[in-house]
This record gives structure tokens, sequence and C-alpha cells, in this order.
């Protein structure tokens, strides 16, 4: 018999049909499907059959697509495709030569309908995504759910059905779910529980907007509230402070600005605005940036605008006066602390000379700043007042001569003290052209120690020295030592032209163990002596909190090892970070016995200041011993008093003496001076009392001297040089009034006005803040990096 012929019976039944149930549409269409993909036969004969079969059944699926597309079909729900385990079917036998008659129901047009539109559903190509044991799919374009609900019912798979030709078909769905099931078992080598088809739309990312009393910040813009905003405030939620406000600290392309600039900015004018808070914010911009930080950057903004924006800025704060709510006191501290004593007022009679060292360090003052601004005690040992001056620059005067530093003074009335008078001595270190700058051997010495764990240490520490790299240049080399329970080194002499390979090795560095310094410094003068580039920069930069705790620890120790080292003619510098252990007393005393320089990092600005501004200075040493000794004439004077420097003192005979260490002065330094002075004639509590000797006699100052206030002088020896050089400069008695005053003699009195107030000076009467606060204010006209306008705020923050 023709084998198309039950085929075609089988079709015009299920065309004049009109019911039937489910389990018959599929026994007929698994036969349809069995007899599709049958497989080939090793008889010639039976591999003909097949391909007629296959004709035959395109013919049927042509038919049934073209019903499809005429006749319109109900929505159908769509349904979750779980694929499902399926016994094996029975072995294929041999199709049997003569035909069997199929028992059937009645087939509906309507039901072969739906076989064919499931069917083509199932064929059609969908995106679908295979994951095992999903715990939930969400589906988020409009459309039925593709997963059933709880309580519908859910129909077992039809079994085999059993065709006129003896094999057995199984139903479309199965055999889809089956190829489906091979395909990703293949792929994934893993049981695939359930596969979902799921739908997805794309999700657009957006920085959530803050709004905050008619400002909104976005990352597309932003905009400006028609209300009335010139009471904007900005609070930056999750700080914690010790100030009674909230206020952030605003900072406009790299410089410190108030709340104004914001109000006045026009949205169109801002490149970006950034928030930081917590350790990032501090780290940055020290304890001012408790309450967070915003970081606005401009647009390139001519000159003309900036004055604009100014001027607005100007007319807003006079319109709406700024009003600060008070902020909490500090009482200065009057616990007992391991300190130095103050320097007394002597009589030039009895003790005409005065000899000390010159101090360049400025870590008092940074470190007291970080004090106040947490809210902390200031303890009296921390308050060195000849750092807190020097920490400021001022407008002194280039060197005009051979000499590589200038020397000027100035005499006026001691503001805390109308009775007396003060006498400043400035020095001026000449400046240094990069260019023509030395090559520069230098050793990074870095604390790893567990102690240097803390965002305002380690980190702040590599971004420190990060800074400093970018100044280097092609013809300095740099080694990197770390030492933490013992020193290694981790970078040998480089290039300074390899910046990123310094960079790497400096980011790589991490905390842990404890603190054998004594080994690190060791072995990094061994480095910087191995590299030494003679009559060039030799110089061991030493960064840490100065916990030692393992080997050479103690500080007499250290101090016999620098000093030894310092004979290679390799200078140091130190870099103190941190709080809580923070060993000043150590890196001080290593600064002083190493031909060196001080400096406390409590944040990057201040970094940045040190390392990058004051780069030369720091870095390029154009005077070493440096000492300084006063003759005060006795005729003008009844008793003076050196305001700071206790711990460089010498003795009168040191200062001939060129085996005696004393202070450097880099590139570009400045250091000043300042004398207490009872005038000659005064009645004053604090004058010395006068002692009738027997046998020493009074000797009588000549007229010839009179209108001379005291002789200065300086001994100094060349960075490579042993000969020290003498300069000697006479000071006239000549009183001008305090308001007559520069600038420089005003602020300078006013930092130590209140350096002696947080050392409750014996020898300081009046204590008013206002006072304080009166005379600074006086002093800050020309302040372009705001050092001077910071200072008063600190003094507004003590009691």
């Amino acid at each position: 018999m023709n084998p198309r012929d039950p085929l075609n019976d089988i079709f015009k039944k299920l065309e004049h049909s009109e019911s039937n149930d489910i389990s018959s549409k599929e026994k007929v269409w698994a036969m349809l499907e069995n007899k599709l993909e049958q497989p080939a036969r090793k008889e010639t004969k039976e591999l003909s059959l097949s391909r007629k079969w296959l004709a035959a059944a395109a013919v049927i699926l042509f038919a049934g697509v073209t019903y499809l597309f005429v006749k319109p079909t109900d929505k159908q729900t769509p349904i979750m495709v779980k694929t499902e385990t399926v016994g094996k079917t029975d072995t294929p036998t041999e199709p049997s030569k003569t035909p069997q008659t199929i028992a059937q129901n009645d087939i509906t047009k309507d039901q072969v309908e739906k076989i064919k539109e499931e069917k083509k559903k199932l064929n059609a190509p969908k995106d679908i995504i295979a994951y095992q044991e999903p715990s939930k799919a969400e589906a988020y374009y409009a459309a039925p759910s593709l997963r059933p609900s709880p309580s519908a019912s859910y129909a077992p798979p039809p079994p085999p059905v059993s065709t006129a030709a003896g094999k057995n078909v199984e139903a479309p769905r199965i055999q889809d779910e089956r190829r489906m099931a091979r395909k990703l078992s293949n792929a994934d080598g893993n049981i695939i529980k359930e596969v979902t088809l799921v739908g997805f739309k794309a999700q657009k990312k957006q920085i959530t907007a803050a709004k905050e009393d008619g400002v909104v910040l976005t990352a597309m813009g932003i905009k400006r509230s028609p209300v009335n905003t010139d009471m904007n405030n900005v609070v930056i939620r999750g700080v914690s402070t010790p100030s009674q406000t909230n206020n952030p600290l605003y900072v406009m392309n790299g410089e410190v600005v108030n709340n104004s600039y914001l109000k006045v900015l026009s949205p169109n004018n801002i490149e970006s605005i950034n928030v930081l808070k917590g350790e990032k914010a501090t780290a940055l911009y020290g304890a001012k940036a408790a309450n967070g930080v915003i970081v606005i950057t401009t647009k390139d903004l001519s000159k003309r605008e900036l004055r604009k924006i100014k001027r607005k800025v100007k007319k807003l704060e006079k319109e709406n006066p700024i009003i600060t709510l008070p902020q909490p006191k500090i009482e200065v501290s009057k616990e007992e602390y391991p300190e130095f004593i103050e320097n007394s007022f002597e009589s030039p009679a009895t003790d005409p000379l005065s000899t000390f060292s010159v101090d360049v360090d400025k870590a008092a003052y940074s470190n007291i700043r970080r004090m106040i601004s947490y809210g902390q005690t200031v303890p009296k040992d921390a308050v060195r007042i000849e750092e807190m001056i020097n920490y400021f620059p001022y407008n002194y005067p280039q060197p005009t001569d051979q000499h590589p530093f200038s020397i000027s003074t100035e005499y006026s009335i001691a503001p805390w003290n109308p009775k007396h008078k003060l006498l400043r001595i400035g020095l001026q270190g000449k400046n240094l052209d990069l260019g023509k700058a030395p090559k520069s051997n230098l050793v990074f010495l870095v604390d790893v120690s567990g102690s240097m764990d803390q965002e305002n240490k380690l980190p702040l520490l590599k971004k420190s020295l990060a800074l400093m790299t970018e100044k280097l240049s092609s013809e300095d080399k740099v080694s990197l030592v770390a030492y933490a329970g013992s020193a290694g080194l981790v970078l040998p002499a480089t290039p300074g032209s390899e910046k990123k390979k310094i960079l790497e090795a400096i980011d790589r560095l991490s905390a842990g163990g404890s603190t054998a310094g004594g080994a690190g410094i060791q072995l990094a003068y061994k480095i910087a002596r191995e590299n030494l580039i003679k009559n060039g920069n030799n110089r061991v930069i030493i960064a840490t909190d100065g916990d030692f705790n393992v080997g050479i620890s103690s500080r007499k120790d250290l101090t016999s090892l620098i000093e030894e080292e310092r004979k290679s003619g390799v200078f140091l510098t130190c870099l103190g970070y941190g709080m809580g252990n923070y060993k000043d007393t150590t890196l001080e005393t290593l600064a002083k016995a190493g031909n060196g320089n001080y400096a406390y990092i409590d944040n990057l600005q201040e970094a940045n200041k040190f390392l990058v501004k004051e780069f030369a200075g720091t870095m390029y040493t154009i005077a070493k011993d440096v000492k300084i000794q006063i003759e005060f004439n006795p005729q003008n004077i009844q008793a003076y008093r050196l305001i700071g420097y206790e711990n460089r003192l010498l003795k009168d005979e040191d200062f001939v003496n060129d085996a005696i260490d004393a202070g450097e002065i880099g590139a570009g330094h400045q250091v000043t001076a300042l004398y207490e002075i009872i005038p000659a004639g005064i009645e004053d509590e604090f004058s010395p009392k006068n002692i009738n000797l027997k046998y020493s006699k009074k000797t009588e100052a000549t007229n010839n001297f009179g209108k001379e206030l005291a002789t200065i002088k300086f001994r100094y020896k060349k960075p490579d040089g042993d000969k020290s050089i003498e300069i000697i400069k006479n000071i006239d008695n000549r009183n001008i009034a305090l308001n007559n005053t520069s600038d420089d003699f005003r602020f300078a009195a006013d930092v130590a006005w209140f350096g002696m107030k947080l050392r409750d000076s014996q020898y300081l009467k009046d204590k008013e803040t206002k006072n304080i606060l009166n005379l600074g204010k006086s002093a800050t006209k020309h302040d372009p990096d705001g050092y001077r306008n910071e200072f008063l705020k600190l003094v507004e923050l003590v009691k």
C-alpha cells in the first residue's frame, strides 16, 4: 500500500472531524513527529521511504501554517516551560507492511489549531535564561505572568502514542523540552531543575538627587528653586563632630570658601560637585572637614567672571550677614605634663648674650591645629611657639649679597603688655631655581607597622609621597625602604623619570607587624650612601608615627645612631602622621640630630604645602649649622627673654665652636625669632632683681652705643663646608607704634600671644580671646592661601 495513503486519511479526518479530546490530538502529532524523525535504515528501500514521509509531512505542515494565518486565533495564556524527566522510549521496531487501523475519536478544528499554535510557540526562538534553583524571577514588561499561580493545576505530560506503524511518538512539547534539556546539559554539565522564560527591560541609572532648602544637586545638572535661597544650608548626613554646628566645608577649585559661593554660582558654570565625608574628608582637608566636604569644580572661567562672582558674594554677605553659632570652647590644659622650662627674663647687665640654633620645623602648629579642631585639650609640651610662628609665610626681602639669606628686624610694643617691647628678627633664605637645582638622591623610609593601619596614617602617607614624586626630575634617584618587624628594600634606586614604577611601589605598601625603627634607619642610610651624589642633595625621608618598639627604640640610642649617620653627608626629613600613639618627641629629636627638618602631616593639604609648595626649602639645604647670637645693650634694655626655642638654646661659647651642630636653612625658608624686652627704667614685676656684688664691678655703657639696641651675629656653613662664616648686624633703638608696624610683625606677635596662652605662660597677663582676634584680624589683608584666617578660627575655639 502507498505509505502516503494513511497520512491522507488522517489529514482528511482531521479536517472533517468535529470533536476529540486532547489525548487524541497528542497521539496524532506524535505519530507525525515519529515519521519525520524516523532514522534512516540500512537498506536503500527504507532510506527512500523516509524521504517520502518527510515530503508528506512538509506538505501537511505547510497546509497547517497557511490555515493558521487565514483564521484568527484566540489569545492564549503564556505557559512556563519546565523540563521533566521522561522515561526512555521503547526500541523502535520495523514498520509493519500491513496497514493498521488507528482508533481515534472525533477531533475538532479548534483543537487542532490549538495544538498547532502551541507547537509554533514552542518552536519559536526565545531568549532563555537557565539557572539552577532560582529563588525569584520578575517580569518587567506588560504581559501575563509566565509562571502559573500556585493554585493552578498542572497536567502531567501525555504518554507516548502508539501509531499504526507500531512506532511510539512523543508529544511535540515533550520533544522540544528534551532537545532543550540535552542542549543545556551538554553545555553546562549540570542537572537543570528548571528553565524559566524571563522578560527584561533596561533600567536607567542615575545618581540620587539630594535636595536641601531649595538647592538640588544631580548628576545631570544643578537646578535652583525660584524661591529665596539666601539662607541655604547644606547638611551632609552620616557624619559626627564635636562641633555644635553641622555646616560642611566648601572647597571651590581647590580653595576653601564659604557657602555664599554656592548660592551665587550659576548652574551653567559648575562642572561637578563631589561630597566627601568621614575619614576620607579629614584625611584630605583635616579636622575642619569633620562635617564633610562639598568639592565644587567650575568650568574654565575668565578673570572677569571670577571677579563678578566675588562681587556677588560680597553683596550677598552684606545683605544677609552670616550668623555663626557659638563654637564649643576648649579649656586650656591645667594638667601636669612633662614640660620644658619656659625661657625667663635675663638681665643684660649680668647676661648680655643670647645664643640659639635656628629652627625651621613647623610640626607643632599643624599638630595643635589637629587637636583643637577635634576638641582635644592641648598639652603644654606640644606647644613650641617658634614652630607655630615659623609655620606661616612672611614678606621678607630676598638676599642681595653673597650670603644665602637676608636679615631684617622690627621693633615695637608687645601687644599683650604695653609696658614691654617686642623685637622681631627675620631671616629669608635665597630662593632656588629648580631647573638649576642639584641632583637628588632620596630614600623614602616608610613605617608599615601595625600602628600605621589607619586612614590618617599609611593611606595619607602614600598619597603624600605620591605628591612629592611628581616634583622629581629625570636626573633624581629614589629608593624605597619599608620597616615593620624588620626592614627591607622595596624599590632600589630608580630614576625620577620612571614615576609610574615609583608610584606602583608606593601603592603596594601595606601595614602590619611591630616597629623596628632603628633597623629601618640603618638600612635607609646604607642605601643613601651607596647611591651618594657628590655635591648633590642626599636625603633620607622618614615617614612614621614615631612609635618605635623593636630594636633600637630609646631616644638616646636613636640620637646616637642619627648623629653617627649624618657624618656621611646625608640629611634627614621627618614626616609625622596620625594621632593617639603619636610620638612627637621621637621625631623632633631625630630631626634635630640629623641635620634635618620635621613636619606633622594631618591632611593632604598639609602634605601639599610641605612637600610640593615648599619642595625646594624642604629638600635643598642652602646653609647648615646656622647659629644666632645677640648681645643686648644694657643702656637701653633692662631685661629680655627669647620667646620659644627652648630646646634650641646653645651655650655662649658654642657660637664660635664649629664642632657644635645647629639648624639648617633650606632654599626659600624663613626663620622668625621674637624677643620680649623690658626697656631700661621701667619698673616691672618680671625684671630680674639686681644683686650688689662686692668683687664684680658693673661696667657702664658709654654714650657711643646709646642709639643701639643690640648687636646680632650669625654663623653658618655651606652645605658641603666645614668652616663657618660670620655676619654681624647692628639693631637701632628705634621704636615704632604698633599700628604702624608691618602685617608680618603684628601677625607673628599674635601667634606668639596665642601660643603663650596655650602654654598658660606665667609671663602673660592678658589672655582675652577677643584681643588676640582683633590683633590677628588687622594682619590678614594679604592671605592668599588662607592660613592666617584658619589660625583665627582656632583662636575662637580656645577659651
